[in-house]
Formats: C-alpha cells, structure tokens, sequence
C-alpha cells in the first residue's frame, strides 16, 4: 500500500513539473480561479436565500429588490462560470500547445539510433494519443475538479455553520465511497497504461502499413496485414472493456453515496424538524447543499479517473524527453579543404558484435575516395559515423587537426551532401524536394541552373507541372533515376565541399545510370568525395580505394595497386569487368 501511494505521488509530481514546464500563463490561471471562486460563491449563497424564502414566505417579500438581486445572482453565477470554463480550457490548449512543441522540438534532436530502437508509428502515438489524453484532462476535467473542490469546501463549512450534527451524520458515507474509488483509480491507471501501449503499437503498425502498401500488395499479404490489425483492433476493444467496467462501478457507487446521504438527511432531518430543532427552511438548504456536494463528488472522481490515464502518458512523454540528445559541439568548421584524417576508429551498435574494427586512413581533400567490399562490411555504418548520426566508441574522425565532434551539427552537416541509393524524397513539389533543407531564398533561375547541372531538365520539361509538379509520399510518382537526378540537383544547390555517393547508380538501369553517372561526376569536380560502390566499374578510376572486410581495412591503393597485391579486390574485379565485357 505504501508502495502504490509513492507510486502515485510521484506521478502526480511527474505531471505537475511536465505541466509547469510548458510556462502556463499565470495570469489567466488567476483570472479563472477568482471566476470560479465568485461562481462557487454565488452557487453557495442560492441555498440560504431559499432557506429563508421557505422560513419566511410571504406575497410581501417577493419585491423587485428581492427578484432583482436573485436575478443578477444566478446571471453572475452563468457569466462568471462561462468564463472560468472559457479560461481554463484556453490554459489547458496552451499547455498541451506547449508540451507537443517541446515533444516535437525534442524528437528532432534525438539521435538516430533512438528511431533505429522506436517504430516510428509509437513514437506518432506519442506526439498525438498520449498528448491528447493530457488534453482531455486539462482542458476538460480540470475545470469541473477545481470548482468542485471550492463547492465542495464551502458547502461543508456553511453546513457545520447551519446543524453540525446534521452536517457529521451526512458524511457517514463519505469513507467508504473512498474506500472504493481509490483502488478503482489505481486499476484504471493500469489499464490506461496498457491502453496506451496497445494504441502506440496499434498506430506503428498502421504506420508500418500504409507507407509499405506496394510492398504489402505485391506480396500479397494482405490477409496477413489484416489479422495483424484485427489483433490490435481486438486488444484495444477488451481494454476499453475494462475501462468501460471501471466506469460501470464509479457510476452506481456515487449514486448509491447520494442515496445514502439522502436517506440519512431526510431521516435525521426529518426527526430534528419535528422536535424544532431544526426549520424547513434549514432541511431545504441542506439538500440542496448536499447536490453541491455529490455531483462534484461525481466530477472529482472522473477528473481522478482521467488522471490516471493521464500518468500513463504523461511517463511514456516524460520517458522521451529524458532521451539524451544528440551530441552536439560548439566550434564552427572554418576551412574544409583538409584531408579527413581517420584514426583507430570502431564501432559496434547497442549489443551487437563490433561493425568496425581499428580503421586508419586518411581521405585526401579534393579527391575521389572509393570504399568498396562485401555486403555486411561496414561501409554505410562508416558513411553515418562521418555524418554523425552515431558516435564512435573508440577512436575518431578529425578534419585536418580537429575532432569533427567538436563541430556544431548544424556548421558540419551545411558542408555535406548526400546521394544515396534510395534518394530520400518528401511529399511535395520537385521545387521544394530541391529547396528542402535551405533557409534561404532561392531564385528560380538558382534552381533552373542545378537542374540543367543534374541533367533533371530531361525530364521535368516534360512535366505539366514542371518543377510544381507533386511527386507523391515519398517520391512514387517518379522513377528511380528522376529521384536521383533530383537529389543530385539538391546536392548542387547546397554546394556542399564533402560529397558522399552510397551507392548511387546501383539500381538504375543503364541509360538512367548514364545520365546519372555524368550529373555526378559535374557534381564530384573539386570536391572531396566518398563513394561506396558494390559495382567496381563507377570505382576504378578513383583516386584511392579502401577495401573493407568485416569491418577492417584489408587493402588501400589505387585500381591498379589493389588489383595487382589483393586476391579478393582481384576476384572481384575478375567477375565484374569480365561480366561487363561478356
């Protein structure tokens, strides 16, 4: 038992300092406590004028003061109550606003390796599900909960200022309601908890799909796909099962508290009205104290209820904004032109066995470097390390005399460009796929230029659109060679000094890579470059080749040197040239 209370106290704490750090404005808080306040006040203040209406009816004071001040009464109570609600939904907004654009500003900051470990569609479910939950119980539970606990505190002091028997005989139920609400609030917790899980992995899962549907049709595997969701569809339905049972007993049991306390007032009330203990008027005002008591008894305990689906969501943000964020430095890169120096460098991801081991080499500035080697080596893990995207456990990367760690992410990356295989596309225009990353304004004639350099005039002419033209979620509206060729047009309009190619011919076929082959050699000229390259034809006239074997360097030279001192580089040479001949 005592556990469970730490644990509660400790998620309360946890969601007031997530709330608090989103700088809610104090002084809307205030204006909506003093609205709730002067509402609460009004609302206590109805019972005894109805008491002393009942005590001392007469035709006589029903004068227009009298209807006056009850009129202006009940439409203070309506105006200020509005407005509180007004107000504290808008506080509510604003800190769930505040909480996404911190969770949001935080997910850009983590490092890769955290989305390579979290599906993405359960990280989506953070951003939306479990910020939603927050809302639900800011925005409208929050409201009811504070202007409860003032009814709620005045209604019992204005009580024991009336019959403090009556008043103690009343709250005879009050410790057993307890008595159950509190455990049904820590099952619910646990609930929404798994309720929660269930939702996150439903949604990567959905995630998962959808951006894979291609894959999922030509596979045929939608039955699989099917049953995968019915089974988190079906999940999700038995926990809102159990939610919906919780509710079913929290209902009956305020109902039953509300019986009882009836019984005991009427009762009780009854008996001290006839021995004059007690006037009409009096049992009249206490009863309809006791509804400003019950039904915020009712709002408290949902607002209770709704806080323990809030602590389960309120962990799994807290637990992303604990993540450590990608290790940044704080020196600007000031000359590029230097050779990148690699020195002891390994690498070995979460529990695995290392991906590479002790590599030493220097890449000379303005030239082509080419890694090639097996499938498994280490040559895309080696690209990440030089962009950052992890850090090395041993050894470093240093430009000229400078750990390239000591860079700024932002100053570092500006001197990269990048052209992969796949050539990552957003949905959007070719204009803004080629613009994307740039804070600048560019010019049409800017963009005009880099096209024509990446050979994509070819085929954007062609397009109704033009460089409007929208390419699709990720790009399927065009072919392989049109994603490339407008990556490549990226990488001019960057003009970065570092130019990494992984592979970015392989899986065009042979005009495309024509095409392409002549946009990146415009793109290489008086640029240090890093190929990595399974087919040793884009390769042989590099300047120098490092060839990796299970994550070690087993031979560095030229085309020539390799061939003639390295049996592996030969066979693969061997095979490949000669197959390109045949």
């Amino acid at each position: 038992m005592a556990e469970k209370e730490k644990i509660s106290k400790k998620n309360f704490k946890k969601f007031v300092q997530l709330v608090k750090s989103t700088n809610p404005p104090k002084l809307l808080i205030v204006i909506a406590l003093i609205l709730t306040l002067s509402t609460t006040a009004v609302s206590l203040m109805v019972p005894l004028f109805t008491k002393n209406l009942v005590n001392d009816f007469t035709i006589d004071d029903l004068n227009k003061t009298t209807i006056a001040l009850l009129v202006v009464a009940i439409l203070v109570q309506a105006l200020s109550g509005g407005f509180s609600i007004y107000i504290l939904n808008r506080i509510g907004q604003s800190v769930v606003a505040g909480m996404r654009d911190r969770l949001w500003k935080k997910l850009l900051v983590l490092p890769i390796n955290y989305f390579d470990e979290n599906p993405s569609g359960e990280t989506v479910s953070r951003m939306t599900n479990d910020t939603t939950v927050v809302k639900t119980l800011i925005s409208e539970h929050l409201a009811n909960f504070l202007s409860g606990i003032i009814s709620i505190i005045g209604a019992m002091i204005v009580l024991f200022i009336l019959d403090w028997r009556m008043t103690t005989a009343m709250f005879i139920a009050i410790p057993l309601a307890a008595a159950i609400l509190i455990p049904l609030g820590r099952k619910m917790y646990k609930i929404s908890k798994n309720t929660q899980l269930e939702t996150s992995k439903f949604t990567a899962l959905l995630t998962q799909v959808l951006s894979e549907i291609r894959l999922v049709k030509s596979s045929n595997s939608e039955k699989i796909e099917y049953n995968n969701g019915a089974t988190g569809i079906r999940n999700l339905f038995n926990y809102g099962l159990k939610e919906a049972k919780v509710y079913a007993f929290i209902g009956p049991i305020i109902n039953l508290v509300m019986m009882i306390l009836l019984v005991v007032l009427l009762g009780y009330g009854g008996m001290r009205v006839s021995s004059g203990a007690l006037s009409a008027g009096a049992l009249v005002a206490f009863i309809m104290y006791l509804f400003q008591i019950i039904m915020p008894m009712a709002q408290i305990a949902e607002f209770f209820t709704q806080f323990q689906k809030a602590s389960g969501a309120t962990e799994r943000i807290i637990e992303i904004l604990e993540v450590e964020d990608e290790k940044d430095g704080y020196e600007e890169v000031q000359k590029v032109d230097e050779a990148i120096q690699i020195e002891r460098l390994s690498y070995n991801y979460p529990d695995k066995e290392p991906v590479l081991k002790n590599l030493n080499f220097t890449i000379p500035p303005n030239q082509v470097t080419a890694i090639v080697g097996p499938s498994g080596s280490g040559k895309t893990t080696f690209f990440s390390l030089i962009e950052r995207f992890y850090q090395p456990q041993e050894g470093a990367i240093l430009l000229g005399n400078q750990d390239i760690q000591n860079f700024s992410l932002l100053s570092w990356r500006k001197q990269i460009g990048y052209v992969s295989q796949e050539s990552p596309i957003i949905a959007g225009t070719i204009r803004d796929n080629i613009i994307y990353g740039l804070e600048r304004e560019v010019s049409d004639e800017e963009i005009n230029r880099v096209i024509k350099m990446a050979y994509a005039d070819q085929f954007i002419e062609n397009l109704e659109g033009g460089i409007l033209t929208e390419v699709g979620e990720r790009g399927m509206k065009l072919s392989g060679g049109q994603r490339q060729r407008i990556a490549i047009a990226r990488a001019f309009l960057r003009n970065p000094q570092i130019l990494m190619l992984d592979e970015a011919t392989s899986s065009l076929d042979s005009k495309s890579e024509q095409v392409v082959q002549r946009a990146l050699e415009e793109l290489m000229k008086g640029r240090t470059t890093i190929v990595i390259a399974h087919r040793l034809s884009t390769v042989i006239h590099s300047d120098q080749i490092v060839f990796l074997e299970q994550g070690e360097i087993t031979g560095i030279g030229t085309h020539q040197e390799l061939y003639a001192t390295h049996a592996l580089y030969k066979e693969f040479s061997d095979q490949q040239l000669k197959g390109l001949q045949a």
